[in-house]
């Protein structure tokens, strides 16, 4: 079979290049003009006007040249710039450039005089560089271009391409009408629309291509690049309105990513899950067995809470997919809210508010109690927990905890060695616990009856570990002399109507699980997860998955890393080095972690491998999941 030449034929601006360099060049050369921005902003509309085909370009480029003020020795600042404006997925793509030196060329409406600089780093020399060149007064002021530059025309591309009549098939690759409509005429064989910068419709629409980077359009044409699957392919899925900040991390990173503010049910995620990659929910979707049948691609799920006892962890594990919450990221917004229900419930607050919302005025110290000398009862002595413990202690409460961990105790807390202990001596009684099975009705009628007659329940961590007909028995008979409860043991899907047992009880606050939903805490959910997604995606790391071995290591330049996930079983690791002998390849670096059912190691070598190293490390007995990082 006879392999066909390509020509690759590169735009600059916004392509090779995040800018559009005659912006960045007026930012430089008017930046004592107190006019500055209303001129930069007429450049920038001019330069859509040409780029979109609105206007003719030698029209646009005389009307921003003479809006620019530019010197010559402006230029020597522009390139400064411009290098540190490189596209990302250009700039991590280097051994394509030198591997196609000699099949590469830059065709740009811009000019040579800050073109030719930037890509010589990329191996371009100036003669496969086509572009404009600046003319200059007696005093070195930009004035005006050599009009006799075919690409100083309008669709001067074409003019361009028709005369180098490159032997071959030709690839245009840029953001604007200009390239396109090279395609249009004939003298390009194939044209990408490159959005990674800017993406503009007029030259999407009628692509044969979209390229979100270059490893998109490097994945098509299987040439070489620094990652074996364009991540704009990676298809990741945000349910339950999880914080904005997450949607624009994740697509800023390059993945496609797609919101739904709602739960979904099985049936719905079943359908929706085919082809996703990655999966981000709060507390509300249930991640079944079935839901992970259908999830033939699969990777990671993000948990944006604290809690995954919704995911079917083991399920997970089995077939290679590992989860990720957030232990952390709203630990401060759970204290801050118990801490204020405790001071709420001590005051009678909430009591006070509805008789005067009612018309009433009640004017009384009866019932209202300072916190000060109280005593605390935290059950559950985690993140949470611990940090209840030293800001409640700051206000001068007693505080006591019982956890069946042995947990060390911070500042003055006193450890109590059961349950019971901590119940008869508290005043307060604040409920930390994880969601474990065994915790349902964790507070039922026995534990309340060794409670302080008048003590208080705080409820901030799962619905079902209190009874609640046993809490509203004791609420109404005064054994509980009031409760915040922000848990539930059913909660819907989405906002709207509900009901419970303990709605419109006085001595009762009431809030609709959002603990942990404050906009610092959403925020750092976004942060914390998408940044475990992201090392696990792009490199491997499996630092504070819950359910897998963790690795963590750097992402390594100049090599080559895949991924296995397998079967703990034994012979596996001798087995993947076997199959890289027999294929001649050295290993620069091999990490394994296991734990009683997976193992999963990360392998880099030295050395691209071919297909059919990489369908025997598949085929490898036990294999559960096998991936090509870079």
């Amino acid at each position: 079979m006879i392999e066909v030449k390509r020509n690759y034929v590169f735009d600059f601006d916004s392509t090779l290049t995040k800018v559009e360099a005659l912006d960045v060049l007026a930012e430089i050369s008017l930046s004592f003009n107190p006019k500055k921005e209303e001129i930069i902003q007429q450049i920038i509309d001019i330069t859509n006007l040409g780029i979109d085909g609105e206007i003719s370009f030698t029209e646009s480029l005389k009307r921003r040249i003479n809006l620019l003020e530019a010197k010559k020795y402006h230029l020597d600042q522009l390139v400064v710039d411009l290098r540190k404006q490189v596209s990302t997925s250009i700039e991590r793509n280097k051994e394509f450039f030198e591997k196609h030196a000699d099949d590469i060329y830059v065709i740009s409406c811009g000019f040579k005089e800050f073109i030719d600089p930037i890509v010589a780093e990329y191996n371009i020399p100036s003669e496969r560089v086509y572009a404009n060149t600046f003319r200059y007064d007696e005093n070195d002021n930009i004035i005006g271009f050599d009009g006799d530059n075919v690409l100083s025309k309008h669709n001067g591309k074409i003019e361009c391409l028709q005369n180098l009549d490159l032997d071959g098939e030709v690839q245009v690759i840029g953001d604007g009408y200009s390239d396109y409509v090279t395609r249009e005429a004939g003298v390009a064989d194939k044209f990408f629309a490159y959005t990674e910068n800017v993406k503009r419709d007029k030259t999407t629409k009628d692509a044969d291509h979209v390229a979100p980077s270059l490893d998109e359009f490097l994945f098509v044409n299987k040439l070489p690049r620094s990652i074996s699957y364009p991540k704009n392919r990676i298809k990741i899925l945000l349910l339950e309105n999880v914080h904005s900040d997450a949607f624009d991390k994740l697509s800023k990173d390059g993945f496609s990513v797609e919101e739904v503010s709602i739960g979904l049910t099985e049936e719905e995620l079943i359908e929706k899950i085919k082809d996703v990659h990655v999966l981000g929910i709060r507390s509300k979707t249930q991640v079944t067995k079935k839901v992970l049948d259908a999830a033939e691609k699969l990777l990671a799920i993000g948990a944006f809470c604290i809690g995954t006892k919704q995911i079917d962890l083991e399920a997970c594990k089995e077939r290679g997919i590992l989860v990720f919450n957030a232990p952390y990221s709203n630990t401060r917004s759970v204290v801050e809210l118990a801490l204020g229900e405790i001071i709420m419930l001590m005051r009678s607050t909430f009591q006070r508010s509805t008789e005067l919302h009612n018309g009433q005025w009640n004017k009384t110290a009866i019932g209202s109690r300072e916190v000060r000398g109280k005593k605390l009862g935290i059950v559950g002595y985690g993140n949470i927990g611990k940090q209840l413990s030293i800001l409640a202690e700051s206000l001068g409460m007693d505080v006591y905890y019982y956890d069946i961990m042995d947990r060390l105790a911070l500042g003055n807390a006193t450890k109590l060695n059961t349950l019971e202990e901590l119940l008869k001596i508290s005043d307060v009684v604040s409920l930390h616990i994880d969601d474990h099975p065994a915790n349902k009705n964790y507070i039922s009628t026995q534990e309340i009856a060794q409670m302080k007659d008048g003590a208080l329940l705080v409820n901030l961590s799962r619905g079902f570990v209190v009874d609640l007909p046993a809490l509203v028995e004791a609420l109404k008979s005064g054994k509980i002399g009031g409760a915040a409860i922000d848990v539930y043991p059913t909660e819907p899907r989405k906002n709207g109507e509900f009901e419970t047992e303990l709605k419109g009880l006085s001595n009762v606050i009431l809030t609709p699980h959002v603990g942990g939903s404050t906009e610092e805490a959403q925020r750092d959910i976004a942060d914390f997860v998408p940044n475990k997604i992201m090392a696990y995606i792009n490199s491997g790391n499996t630092v504070d998955a819950v359910n897998f071995p963790n690795i963590r290591l750097p992402r390594q330049v100049n090599a080559h890393r895949f991924l296995h996930i397998h079967k703990n079983i034994p012979g596996v690791m001798a087995h993947i080095n076997q199959v890289l002998a027999e294929y001649n390849m050295n290993i620069t670096g091999q990490y394994l972690s296991t734990d009683e059912k997976v193992g999963y190691v990360i392998t880099d070598l030295n050395k691209d491998y071919n297909k059919a190293v990489i369908k025997s490390l598949k085929n490898i007995e036990g294999t559960i999941k096998f991936r090509v990082l870079y």
